[in-house]
Order: C-alpha cells, then structure tokens, then sequence
C-alpha cells in the first residue's frame, strides 16, 4: 500500500497471495469476510517480530530509490541531505508507532479504518480519497520509469547512433509506453483478484537489491565516461532543502501497510513495535542515504538525473539488466497498486450509494471494467505527457506527508481529547503537544511541495 515496487505479503495474516494487498486497503463497505472471521484459524499473529521488520522495509523500499541521488542533489549535498533524513525520520518512526497505538485503542485492521474509527467520517473520506489519488499518482510514475528504460535499452539495441533512433516510430517513447501498457499492464489489472501476482515482491525485492548493488558498484569502480559535473556540498538557498521532501516521504511511505502488519505479529504490542519499526527504518535509511542517494549522488554530482540509471550510458551491460529488472518490476506492481485503488474507490462507491457488494454483484463486472479502463488510460495519458518522474513524485510526494504526518497526528490529538481523565498530566500534553506538531509539519509540507509541484514543476 505504499507505491512502492516490492511489497511482499505472503506472510500477512489473511492469504498468501498478493492481491491481498488490496483487501489490507479496501473499505468496510467492500470486506468480504467479517472482521470475527478473520481472526478464527486463518494464521493471525503467526508474523515474528524479525519477519515483521523485513516485511516493513520490503514496503517502504521502492520506486523512490531511483529518485534520491537527485534529492540529494536538491537538498545541497550529502550532508544536507543525510540531516534532513535524520530529523524526518524521528517523525516517520513516531508516525508508525502512533498508527499502532490507534490501532490497538479501535480495534481496526487497516490504515483509513483506523482514520474513520478515531477521527470520524470527514478524516475517514479524506484519507480514503488521498489513499485512491496516491495509487494513481504512482501509477503515472510506473509507466514513466518503464518509458525511461525502454528508451535507454532501445538505444543500445539500435545500430544508429542514439540520437537518431528518435527517426523511427517505433523507437518513439509514446509507442513503447502505449504498446507495453496495452499488451501486458491491462490484461493484468482486469480481474477481480489477483492472486496470479503472489511471486512479483519476490522479483522486486531481488531487482530493488540489484539496482542497489549497481550504483554502489559503479561508484567504486566508476566508468572513465562517468565523471561528475559538479558536486555540491550546501544549498543553494535555505528553501531548497524542502525541495527533497518529496522524495524522502515517497521513499519512507509505508504506513499504510503498517496497519495490518502490526496486527498480523504474534505479539502486537506497542513497545514491541516500535523496536520492529525503527530497525526497518534505520534499514531503508542505510539503502536510502548510504548506498543509493550518496553513490549515486556523487557518481554524478549536480548533473544526475531525476531517474539515476538515465545518468549511465545506454550500452553499459549491468545497468541494462539493472533496467529490465526495474521494468518488470513495475510492470507486475501497477496491477497491484491500481487494484489497491480501484477497492478504496469502490468502497466509497457502495458507501454513498448505500447498497452492500451482496445487492450490487451483478453490476459488479460492469462498473470493474469501466473503473480499470478509465484507471488504465488516463494514467497511460499523463504519463505520455509528463516525462519526468521527478515531477509526479513532487506531487505525491505530499500526499506521502500526509499519510505520514497529518493523519498519524489526528489520531493521537483525537485519542488523547477521548481519554477521560481528571487531571491531565505532563505526559498527555506532551503527546497532544507532538500530535499538533506533526500535523503542522505534514501540512507545511504537503503545502509547500504541492505548490512548487503546481508552480514550478508542472508549469515548466
């Protein structure tokens, strides 16, 4: 549930397959199997503490990781960069536990049931809707990285030199994105379930690893070829450390699968959790920060690109495996994350039509095909027109805020004004106190990177 490109699930409680990944999101309206059901004989809390760490870094590691040598490259330099990381990862990681307390306070399984539960129907909507456009936002982004290593592929398979392989309608980016997401990406996102996916995470995680290894790689033992234009050590002005934002929340964003993995341990208590959250997050942070975003960063300093493996040359052998991994990756992970949206808008469908899945079943099919086909071709649209995935990333970078900061600090605001308490102590203030911080912090945020995204990026 996090946009990222490798979510393994088989060990969450309910199935092995990955098309549960779209019951972890989908609304009440739309469960098939009652909450009671769920919890008789089917392997809940069967997930240790050590498996629950690797399924949270499988969830927050992802498309982001070709994004950060070029946050780092915004934020002003390695040091910058790896500050600002420091400081948002104290509040990921207390967004995480937040989410966890909430959650065991409701009694609810997934990341909007324990919005609405805590917070009420205005916040339950909200974040559904956020739920919904943030799957399609990092859809775009599929199709844009699988456009980006088409072109760089194609361009070593070609005879003529590179620039001249844009003569051929075939070679023609629009044509290969159009061409792979009709033949394999739609057929794929057409059915109700999709268990058929349950092998993808296994293929992301090695890719994810791979392209990891290859930037690490090719820093140490970099090509002649490769030298940086420039490598900045600070920023260029106060504000455009906030650039980088964006990315890092897109990069970390795997509180919506946190939900249903705390409740899947065999022990899911708080303490426990937050020992389980900090080291998968000191994990992501080490792929993040020390292998991807400074080796890449200082690969190519100032001139990388928002995509990094677009920064190496066409013909390099282990970077064009690197491509096709990251390409097959994505290809199985779009059905899946346009699954994830395509139930959260289902459920608010149902709900506001007030009619349950038992009365609307025949409609069903009909209103599946017309939500994935109208899911499928604007996403395919905006990505032929929007090339540079830094700047879907800068949008849905912001809504990853609010699923990291904004929400998390509503429920803990509202589960402490619930508490009926005589006296309020030092302790509940201070909670309160971090609450209306963290919801400032998400707002400054999601503002300040939706507005550079509205009036700089897109605008551009």
């Amino acid at each position: 549930g996090t946009g990222s490109i490798n979510s393994d699930y088989k060990d969450w409680e309910w199935s092995a397959d990955a098309g549960e990944r779209a019951r972890l999101l989908q609304s009440p309206s739309v469960e098939t199997v009652p909450k009671s059901g769920e919890s008789q004989g089917n392997g809940l809390g069967a997930t240790s503490a050590l498996g629950a760490v690797f399924i949270v870094v499988n969830a927050a590691l992802g498309a982001g990781l070709l994004n950060f040598p070029a946050a780092f490259s915004m934020a002003g330099g390695v040091a910058s960069g790896i500050a600002l990381q420091m400081c948002m990862l104290i509040f990921i990681i207390g967004g995480l536990v937040i989410l966890a307390y909430c959650s065991q306070a409701s009694n609810e399984r997934t990341y909007q049931e324990v919005v609405w539960a805590v917070c009420g129907k205005v916040p339950g909507v909200l974040c559904e809707v956020a739920i919904a456009v943030y799957t399609f936002g990092t859809c775009i982004a599929f199709l844009i990285i699988i456009g980006d290593q088409e072109d760089k592929i194609i361009a070593a398979l070609v005879t003529e030199p590179e620039e001249a392989g844009s003569s051929h309608w075939y070679t023609d980016r629009k044509f290969t994105i159009s061409i792979t997401a009709f033949l394999l990406i739609l057929p794929l996102s057409i059915p109700k379930e999709i268990g058929f996916q349950k092998y993808a995470s296994s293929l992301s995680v090695i890719g994810t690893w791979y392209v990891t290894a290859v930037i690490i790689i090719k820093y140490i033992w970099p090509d002649k070829e490769l030298t940086p234009v420039e490598i900045p050590t600070s920023p260029s002005t106060w504000t455009a450390v906030f650039n980088a934002m964006p990315t890092i929340c897109f990069g970390f964003q795997c509180h919506v699968s946190s939900v249903p993995v705390f409740n899947s341990m065999k022990q899911p208590e708080v303490k426990t959790w937050g020992a389980v959250v900090t080291a998968a997050m000191v994990i992501a942070l080490f792929v993040y920060t020390g292998t991807a975003g400074v080796c890449g960063f200082l690969t190519f300093g100032a001139g990388v690109e928002q995509d990094v493996l677009l920064s190496y040359p066409s013909n390099d052998i282990p970077v064009a495996l690197a491509r096709a991994f990251i390409i097959l990756c994505v290809l199985t992970s779009y059905p899946i994350l346009h699954f994830c949206g395509r139930a959260v808008l289902e459920g608010l469908w149902l709900r506001y039509t007030g009619v349950t899945v038992e009365e609307d079943v025949v409609r069903e099919r009909r209103r599946r095909l017309l939500q994935t086909v109208s899911w499928f071709l604007l996403t395919l649209l905006l990505a032929l027109f929007i090339p540079d995935i830094g700047k879907v990333i800068s949008v849905i970078g912001g809504l990853a805020a609010c699923f990291i900061f904004v929400f998390p600090g509503l429920c803990l605001i509202q589960a402490k004004l619930s508490e009926i308490q005589e006296t309020r102590a030092i302790s509940w203030w201070a909670q309160v106190s971090y609450g209306v911080f963290m919801v400032t912090l998400g707002a400054f945020i999601f503002g300040q990177t939706t507005a550079n995204a509205i009036f700089v990026d897109l605008t551009a």
